[in-house]
Protein backbone atom coordinates (compact mmCIF):
# COMPACT_ATOMS: atom_id res chain seq x y z
CA UNK A 1 0.00 0.00 0.00
CA UNK A 2 1.04 3.48 -0.95
CA UNK A 3 2.24 5.64 2.32
CA UNK A 4 -0.11 8.42 0.77
CA UNK A 5 -2.60 6.02 0.62
CA UNK A 6 -3.98 6.95 4.25
CA UNK A 7 -4.00 10.63 3.38
CA UNK A 8 -7.40 11.89 3.85
CA UNK A 9 -8.32 12.50 0.16
CA UNK A 10 -10.70 15.38 1.17
CA UNK A 11 -8.85 17.72 -1.67
CA UNK A 12 -10.82 17.30 -4.76
CA UNK A 13 -8.10 18.05 -7.04
CA UNK A 14 -5.66 15.90 -5.66
CA UNK A 15 -5.38 13.98 -8.81
CA UNK A 16 -6.64 15.66 -12.19
CA UNK A 17 -6.79 15.15 -15.67
CA UNK A 18 -5.46 17.79 -17.83
CA UNK A 19 -8.03 19.74 -20.40
CA UNK A 20 -6.41 18.78 -23.81
CA UNK A 21 -7.36 19.52 -27.33
CA UNK A 22 -8.80 17.04 -29.42
CA UNK A 23 -8.26 14.52 -26.75
CA UNK A 24 -10.77 15.47 -23.44
CA UNK A 25 -14.11 15.07 -25.21
CA UNK A 26 -17.08 14.04 -23.07
CA UNK A 27 -16.12 9.98 -24.33
CA UNK A 28 -12.60 10.41 -23.66
CA UNK A 29 -13.89 11.45 -20.12
CA UNK A 30 -15.90 9.00 -19.70
CA UNK A 31 -13.42 6.25 -20.38
CA UNK A 32 -11.28 7.98 -17.97
CA UNK A 33 -14.00 7.66 -15.13
CA UNK A 34 -14.15 4.46 -15.22
CA UNK A 35 -10.35 4.01 -14.34
CA UNK A 36 -10.27 6.45 -11.95
CA UNK A 37 -13.84 7.31 -10.01
CA UNK A 38 -11.91 9.94 -7.92
CA UNK A 39 -9.95 11.92 -10.27
CA UNK A 40 -10.71 15.34 -11.32
CA UNK A 41 -11.84 15.77 -15.46
CA UNK A 42 -11.31 18.81 -17.53
CA UNK A 43 -12.78 19.66 -20.63
CA UNK A 44 -11.28 20.55 -23.72
CA UNK A 45 -10.88 24.32 -23.88
CA UNK A 46 -14.17 26.16 -24.87
CA UNK A 47 -13.76 29.84 -25.47
CA UNK A 48 -16.21 32.49 -23.94
CA UNK A 49 -17.73 33.30 -27.48
CA UNK A 50 -18.04 30.09 -28.70
CA UNK A 51 -20.60 28.82 -25.72
CA UNK A 52 -22.51 32.30 -25.79
CA UNK A 53 -23.36 31.84 -29.24
CA UNK A 54 -22.89 28.29 -29.94
CA UNK A 55 -24.16 25.09 -30.16
CA UNK A 56 -24.25 24.73 -26.25
CA UNK A 57 -25.03 20.90 -26.22
CA UNK A 58 -22.24 20.20 -28.11
CA UNK A 59 -19.98 22.16 -26.35
CA UNK A 60 -21.10 21.59 -22.62
CA UNK A 61 -22.84 18.08 -22.82
CA UNK A 62 -21.72 15.33 -20.55
CA UNK A 63 -22.28 12.07 -19.05
CA UNK A 64 -23.25 12.63 -15.12
CA UNK A 65 -20.81 9.54 -14.85
CA UNK A 66 -17.94 12.42 -15.50
CA UNK A 67 -18.79 13.95 -12.36
CA UNK A 68 -16.80 15.69 -10.75
CA UNK A 69 -16.03 18.02 -13.58
CA UNK A 70 -14.89 21.05 -14.93
CA UNK A 71 -15.28 23.35 -17.68
CA UNK A 72 -12.17 24.88 -19.17
CA UNK A 73 -12.48 28.28 -20.30
CA UNK A 74 -10.53 30.97 -23.14
CA UNK A 75 -11.22 34.73 -23.21
CA UNK A 76 -10.03 37.61 -21.63
CA UNK A 77 -13.36 39.68 -21.44
CA UNK A 78 -14.91 39.47 -17.81
CA UNK A 79 -18.80 39.98 -18.92
CA UNK A 80 -18.39 37.36 -21.71
CA UNK A 81 -16.45 34.85 -19.08
CA UNK A 82 -19.14 35.84 -16.41
CA UNK A 83 -22.10 34.99 -18.95
CA UNK A 84 -20.34 31.77 -20.14
CA UNK A 85 -20.08 30.66 -16.60
CA UNK A 86 -23.33 31.17 -15.59
CA UNK A 87 -24.37 28.94 -18.48
CA UNK A 88 -21.71 26.38 -17.17
CA UNK A 89 -23.64 25.90 -13.99
CA UNK A 90 -27.07 25.81 -15.56
CA UNK A 91 -25.46 22.19 -17.28
CA UNK A 92 -24.25 20.74 -14.22
CA UNK A 93 -20.50 21.53 -13.98
CA UNK A 94 -18.41 21.25 -10.16
CA UNK A 95 -15.48 24.09 -11.47
CA UNK A 96 -14.69 26.55 -14.13
CA UNK A 97 -11.13 26.84 -15.29
CA UNK A 98 -9.61 30.05 -16.73
CA UNK A 99 -6.84 29.01 -19.24
CA UNK A 100 -3.78 31.02 -18.71
CA UNK A 101 -1.51 28.72 -19.77
CA UNK A 102 -1.91 27.83 -23.54
CA UNK A 103 0.41 28.50 -26.08
CA UNK A 104 -0.97 27.88 -29.58
CA UNK A 105 -1.27 30.81 -32.03
CA UNK A 106 -5.07 30.74 -31.70
CA UNK A 107 -4.96 31.46 -28.39
CA UNK A 108 -2.25 34.41 -29.12
CA UNK A 109 -4.27 36.27 -31.74
CA UNK A 110 -7.90 35.84 -29.35
CA UNK A 111 -6.28 37.32 -26.05
CA UNK A 112 -6.03 34.48 -23.69
CA UNK A 113 -4.46 31.74 -22.77
CA UNK A 114 -0.45 31.92 -21.59
CA UNK A 115 -0.59 35.94 -23.10
CA UNK A 116 -2.43 37.12 -19.94
CA UNK A 117 0.25 36.28 -17.61
CA UNK A 118 1.24 39.67 -19.05
CA UNK A 119 -1.73 40.87 -17.34
CA UNK A 120 -2.56 39.78 -14.04
CA UNK A 121 -4.69 42.96 -13.09
CA UNK A 122 -6.59 41.74 -16.32
CA UNK A 123 -6.86 37.97 -15.46
CA UNK A 124 -7.56 38.83 -11.71
CA UNK A 125 -11.00 41.07 -13.15
CA UNK A 126 -11.81 38.10 -15.41
CA UNK A 127 -11.58 36.07 -12.11
CA UNK A 128 -14.05 38.55 -9.94
CA UNK A 129 -16.27 38.91 -12.59
CA UNK A 130 -17.20 34.74 -13.09
CA UNK A 131 -16.36 34.02 -9.48
CA UNK A 132 -19.28 36.80 -8.59
CA UNK A 133 -21.82 35.08 -11.08
CA UNK A 134 -21.95 31.59 -9.84
CA UNK A 135 -21.22 29.52 -6.59
CA UNK A 136 -19.11 26.56 -8.03
CA UNK A 137 -15.40 27.11 -7.75
CA UNK A 138 -13.48 29.12 -10.17
CA UNK A 139 -9.91 28.35 -11.10
CA UNK A 140 -6.95 29.46 -12.67
CA UNK A 141 -4.27 27.37 -15.31
CA UNK A 142 -1.20 29.07 -15.50
CA UNK A 143 2.03 28.59 -16.77
CA UNK A 144 5.40 29.80 -14.98
CA UNK A 145 5.73 32.93 -17.21
CA UNK A 146 5.87 33.89 -20.73
CA UNK A 147 8.57 34.96 -23.04
CA UNK A 148 11.34 37.44 -21.25
CA UNK A 149 8.88 36.63 -18.02
CA UNK A 150 10.77 34.49 -16.34
CA UNK A 151 11.20 35.69 -13.00
CA UNK A 152 9.84 34.09 -9.54
CA UNK A 153 9.24 37.44 -8.70
CA UNK A 154 6.61 37.71 -11.74
CA UNK A 155 5.10 34.55 -11.10
CA UNK A 156 4.73 35.58 -7.39
CA UNK A 157 3.05 38.72 -8.26
CA UNK A 158 0.68 36.99 -10.96
CA UNK A 159 -0.52 34.28 -8.44
CA UNK A 160 -0.69 37.42 -5.82
CA UNK A 161 -2.67 40.01 -7.56
CA UNK A 162 -5.11 37.28 -8.45
CA UNK A 163 -5.59 35.70 -5.50
CA UNK A 164 -5.85 39.10 -4.00
CA UNK A 165 -9.29 38.53 -5.37
CA UNK A 166 -10.61 35.48 -3.81
CA UNK A 167 -9.26 32.74 -6.27
CA UNK A 168 -7.69 30.13 -4.13
CA UNK A 169 -7.05 27.30 -6.98
CA UNK A 170 -3.67 27.55 -9.08
CA UNK A 171 -3.17 25.09 -11.32
CA UNK A 172 0.22 25.74 -12.79
CA UNK A 173 2.50 24.01 -15.39
CA UNK A 174 5.94 23.68 -14.87
CA UNK A 175 7.39 25.39 -17.59
CA UNK A 176 7.26 28.65 -19.00
CA UNK A 177 5.32 29.54 -22.68
CA UNK A 178 7.67 30.91 -25.56
CA UNK A 179 5.29 32.52 -27.65
CA UNK A 180 8.25 33.88 -29.74
CA UNK A 181 9.97 31.29 -31.79
CA UNK A 182 8.20 27.95 -30.21
CA UNK A 183 5.30 26.04 -31.61
CA UNK A 184 2.34 25.20 -29.34
CA UNK A 185 3.93 21.41 -29.96
CA UNK A 186 7.54 22.55 -28.95
CA UNK A 187 6.32 24.73 -25.82
CA UNK A 188 5.13 21.10 -24.76
CA UNK A 189 8.68 20.06 -24.07
CA UNK A 190 11.58 22.39 -24.70
CA UNK A 191 10.97 25.11 -22.11
CA UNK A 192 12.36 23.30 -19.30
CA UNK A 193 10.57 21.90 -16.17
CA UNK A 194 11.02 23.90 -12.88
CA UNK A 195 8.78 22.30 -10.24
CA UNK A 196 10.93 23.76 -7.46
CA UNK A 197 9.16 27.17 -8.49
CA UNK A 198 6.23 25.53 -7.97
CA UNK A 199 6.74 23.99 -4.66
CA UNK A 200 7.72 27.05 -3.71
CA UNK A 201 4.79 28.95 -4.33
CA UNK A 202 3.00 26.70 -2.17
CA UNK A 203 5.63 27.71 0.25
CA UNK A 204 4.67 31.43 0.23
CA UNK A 205 0.96 30.97 -0.45
CA UNK A 206 0.18 27.95 2.13
CA UNK A 207 -3.52 29.17 2.42
CA UNK A 208 -3.88 28.40 -1.70
CA UNK A 209 -4.42 25.31 -3.15
CA UNK A 210 -1.91 24.37 -5.61
CA UNK A 211 -1.90 21.58 -7.85
CA UNK A 212 1.48 21.18 -10.44
CA UNK A 213 1.00 19.73 -14.23
CA UNK A 214 4.08 18.86 -16.76
CA UNK A 215 6.04 16.08 -17.34
CA UNK A 216 4.15 14.05 -15.00
CA UNK A 217 4.31 10.52 -15.95
CA UNK A 218 4.79 7.60 -13.09
CA UNK A 219 2.64 6.93 -10.03
CA UNK A 220 6.17 7.55 -7.85
CA UNK A 221 6.30 10.91 -9.55
CA UNK A 222 2.68 11.88 -8.41
CA UNK A 223 3.26 10.67 -4.82
CA UNK A 224 6.78 12.37 -4.86
CA UNK A 225 4.88 16.20 -5.80
CA UNK A 226 1.74 15.63 -3.31
CA UNK A 227 4.65 15.87 -0.55
CA UNK A 228 5.05 19.40 -1.93
CA UNK A 229 1.81 20.74 -3.20
CA UNK A 230 -2.00 20.04 -2.88
CA UNK A 231 -2.36 18.16 -6.18
CA UNK A 232 -1.00 16.62 -9.78
CA UNK A 233 -2.41 16.92 -12.74
CA UNK A 234 -1.78 14.38 -15.74
CA UNK A 235 -1.45 15.41 -19.35
CA UNK A 236 -0.35 13.42 -22.35
CA UNK A 237 0.33 10.51 -20.37
CA UNK A 238 -3.09 10.02 -19.01
CA UNK A 239 -4.39 9.91 -22.81
CA UNK A 240 -1.70 7.46 -24.07
CA UNK A 241 -1.26 5.04 -21.14
CA UNK A 242 -4.74 5.97 -19.56
CA UNK A 243 -4.46 2.65 -17.25
CA UNK A 244 -1.94 4.81 -15.32
CA UNK A 245 -4.96 6.21 -14.24
CA UNK A 246 -5.81 2.68 -12.59
CA UNK A 247 -2.76 2.31 -11.06
CA UNK A 248 -3.02 5.86 -9.13
CA UNK A 249 -5.93 5.00 -8.01
CA UNK A 250 -4.47 1.90 -6.30
CA UNK A 251 -2.16 3.87 -4.86
CA UNK A 252 -3.77 6.86 -3.46
CA UNK A 253 -7.06 5.14 -2.95
CA UNK A 254 -6.39 1.16 -1.57
CA UNK A 255 -8.43 0.35 -4.25
CA UNK A 256 -8.45 -3.04 -6.39
CA UNK A 257 -6.60 -2.35 -9.70
CA UNK A 258 -9.09 -3.85 -12.34
CA UNK A 259 -8.83 -5.91 -15.33
CA UNK A 260 -8.31 -3.75 -18.58
CA UNK A 261 -10.67 -6.39 -19.96
CA UNK A 262 -13.49 -5.51 -17.24
CA UNK A 263 -12.44 -1.49 -18.23
CA UNK A 264 -13.69 -3.15 -21.86
CA UNK A 265 -17.02 -4.49 -20.45
CA UNK A 266 -18.29 -1.64 -18.76
CA UNK A 267 -17.69 0.59 -21.91
CA UNK A 268 -19.57 -1.70 -23.31
CA UNK A 269 -23.48 -0.21 -22.74
CA UNK A 270 -21.84 3.22 -23.04
CA UNK A 271 -20.54 2.16 -26.86
CA UNK A 272 -23.63 0.57 -27.70
CA UNK A 273 -25.76 3.69 -26.88
CA UNK A 274 -23.34 6.06 -29.01
CA UNK A 275 -24.00 3.78 -31.72
CA UNK A 276 -27.88 3.22 -31.16
CA UNK A 277 -27.70 7.02 -31.45
CA UNK A 278 -26.17 7.59 -34.86
CA UNK A 279 -22.85 7.89 -33.25
CA UNK A 280 -19.41 6.12 -35.06
CA UNK A 281 -17.50 3.49 -33.42
CA UNK A 282 -13.99 5.87 -33.77
CA UNK A 283 -15.21 8.35 -31.97
CA UNK A 284 -15.28 6.64 -28.57
CA UNK A 285 -12.43 3.95 -29.74
CA UNK A 286 -9.53 6.06 -30.58
CA UNK A 287 -9.37 7.14 -26.75
CA UNK A 288 -8.97 3.53 -26.01
CA UNK A 289 -6.11 3.08 -28.43
CA UNK A 290 -3.24 2.62 -25.22
CA UNK A 291 -5.18 0.79 -22.54
CA UNK A 292 -2.64 -1.86 -23.40
CA UNK A 293 0.50 0.03 -23.53
CA UNK A 294 3.55 -1.68 -22.81
CA UNK A 295 1.74 -5.52 -22.87
CA UNK A 296 2.23 -8.26 -24.87
CA UNK A 297 -0.46 -7.52 -28.11
CA UNK A 298 -0.78 -3.63 -27.26
CA UNK A 299 0.06 -3.14 -31.34
CA UNK A 300 -2.15 -5.87 -32.44
CA UNK A 301 -5.01 -4.40 -30.38
CA UNK A 302 -4.05 -0.63 -31.58
CA UNK A 303 -3.56 -1.91 -35.30
CA UNK A 304 -7.16 -3.75 -34.90
CA UNK A 305 -9.17 -0.65 -33.99
CA UNK A 306 -6.84 2.02 -36.11
CA UNK A 307 -7.86 -0.19 -39.05
CA UNK A 308 -11.38 -0.96 -38.90
CA UNK A 309 -13.14 1.72 -36.11
CA UNK A 310 -13.80 3.92 -38.51
CA UNK A 311 -15.66 1.98 -41.34
CA UNK A 312 -19.13 3.03 -41.50
CA UNK A 313 -20.44 0.03 -40.52
CA UNK A 314 -18.27 -0.62 -37.40
CA UNK A 315 -19.83 -1.22 -34.63
CA UNK A 316 -19.14 -3.20 -31.25
CA UNK A 317 -17.68 -6.20 -33.02
CA UNK A 318 -14.65 -4.69 -33.54
CA UNK A 319 -13.81 -4.08 -30.20
CA UNK A 320 -14.32 -8.14 -29.46
CA UNK A 321 -12.19 -8.55 -32.54
CA UNK A 322 -9.46 -6.24 -30.99
CA UNK A 323 -9.44 -7.83 -27.95
CA UNK A 324 -8.93 -11.24 -29.16
CA UNK A 325 -6.31 -10.12 -31.65
CA UNK A 326 -4.65 -8.59 -28.38
CA UNK A 327 -5.13 -12.14 -26.39
CA UNK A 328 -3.63 -14.25 -29.18
CA UNK A 329 -0.36 -15.01 -29.65
CA UNK A 330 1.50 -14.30 -33.03
CA UNK A 331 2.70 -17.84 -34.75
CA UNK A 332 6.55 -17.89 -34.63
CA UNK A 333 7.55 -18.99 -38.83
CA UNK A 334 10.21 -22.15 -38.29
CA UNK A 335 12.47 -21.57 -40.82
Amino acid sequence: MSPLADIPAANPWRLSVAPMMDWTDRHCRYFHRLLSPHARLYTEMVTSPALIHGDRERLLGFDRAEHPLALQLGGSDPRELAEAARIAVQYGYDEINLNVGCPSDRVQSGRFGACLMREPALVAECFAAMQEAVAIPVTIKCRLGVDAQDEYADLQHFIGAVSAKGCMVFVVHARKAWLQGLSPKENRDVPPLNYERVYQLKRDFPQLTIIINGGIDKVVEVQNHLRHVDGAMLGRVAYHEPYRLAELEQALHATPLPAREEVIERMRPYIEAHLAAGGKLQHISRHMLGLYQGLPGARRWRRHLSENAHRTDAGIAVIDEALEACRTQPSRRIA
